[in-house]
């Protein structure tokens, strides 16, 4: 076995497993069909881990000209998705190459980490300079636009949650804090107003009213309530949950695969999912603080934000606390680029951690 492969985390790793091993259950459980598409997935992606582990990524992300040529691509292929893509779902998301099809979000999503991870590793003591800041917002405001024309509303929102992740945990000062919030209620407010959509409108509004259009908007979000209502502590059982399993719960697959893991694990299978999930983000924490270099600490910096960023939207939303975003559950939901991408973020960090 080679050296990088030995020293990497194997505790994250392990967490992984979990996470990985609870989504394929559940996928084996409510989506069959789908069950061997992921599985196919999941090994491209702990192929491109291992792959990045073996290298020394350091040399890579150290050179201004690889990460900027990273996100240039990255808006390249995000361009080209826009352009030519077809649509789907309302979308224009999705590259095809023959039978194959990706999502060029995802790896934006990469893209922008490590453009951030290094600029503020360079610039993260100036922080409260407005030109820092003001940069800073470009490279994560372009990408996110492009997405948000697609319409691809929720990945363009993460970027966003990414970047400003970012600017807080450099010490942002207080004032430009404040100064940033209300900045942020001014863009909503004309998001409101001009760039959502009338159904996007609806699963905000019925946050608030979820009775207010049962079998329209709030329908996919009152029965996820059932669903995870229904699982009691031990769950209804393997292919057992009748939510699941007589077709009321859409998108079991990933907009809410937690409630189809509350409904058939119950309390047990829903802790053992949080367990998991925080077991990971906590080795990434720790990684991050034993790994040198700003860049790779402000890698493992922005892995964190993104990663919760994903829980947060995809759990809450089928808890009814969020609108419906369509973001995924990191390792859990069903997506090729998705998890591809996952993988290839833990095999960057797993590289910095083994070379450290």
């Amino acid at each position: 076995m080679p050296s990088s492969f030995k020293k990497i985390d194997w505790q994250l790793a392990a967490a992984i497993v979990v996470l990985v091993g609870i989504g394929l259950t559940s996928l084996l459980s409510t989506r069959p069909a789908l069950f061997w598409h992921q599985l196919g997935w999941i090994i491209l992606g702990v192929g491109i881990a291992l792959s990045v582990v073996w290298i020394d990524i350091r040399s890579f992300l150290g050179r201004r000209s690889f990460v900027l040529g990273v996100y240039l691509f990255s808006l390249v292929l995000l361009g080209l998705t826009y352009a030519f893509a077809p649509v789907i779902k309302g979308n224009r998301a999705w590259i095809f190459i023959g039978p194959f099809q990706f999502q060029p979000s995802e790896f934006a999503k990469i893209a922008l980490i490590a453009m951030l991870s290094y600029f503020f590793s360079k610039r993260h003591i100036g922080i409260a300079h407005w030109r820092t800041l003001f940069t800073s917002l470009v490279y994560a405001g372009i990408p996110a636009l492009i997405i948000a024309l697609q319409p691809e509303m929720g990945s363009a929102l993460l970027l966003g949650v990414v970047w400003f992740g970012f600017i807080v945990f450099s010490g942002l000062p207080l004032r430009h804090f404040i100064i940033f919030l209300l900045v942020a209620a001014a863009l909503g407010t004309g998001m409101w107003t001009f760039g959502l959509k009338t159904y996007q409108k609806d699963r905000i509004i019925t946050l608030v009213d979820p009775n207010r259009d049962p079998l329209g908007a709030s329908y996919n979000v009152i029965q996820s309530k059932i669903a995870v209502g229904s699982g009691g502590v031990w769950g209804q059982g393997f292919r057992q949950g009748t939510q699941v399993q007589l077709g009321f719960l859409p998108e079991a697959q990933n907009d809410f695969i937690v409630a189809a893991i509350a409904e058939e694990g119950g309390l047990v299978g829903s802790l053992a999912l949080l367990g998991a999930f925080l077991w990971m983000m906590w080795r990434i924490l720790v990684i991050g603080e034993r790994i040198e270099g700003n860049m790779g600490k402000f890698f493992c910096l922005g892995t964190v934000i993104l990663f919760s960023a994903q829980f947060v939207f995809n759990a809450g939303s089928a808890l009814g606390l969020f609108p419906v975003v369509g973001v995924t559950f990191p390792f859990v939901s069903y997506g090729g680029s998705s998890i591809t991408a996952d993988f290839l973020l833990i095999g960057v960090i797993q590289s910095l951690y083994a070379k450290k």
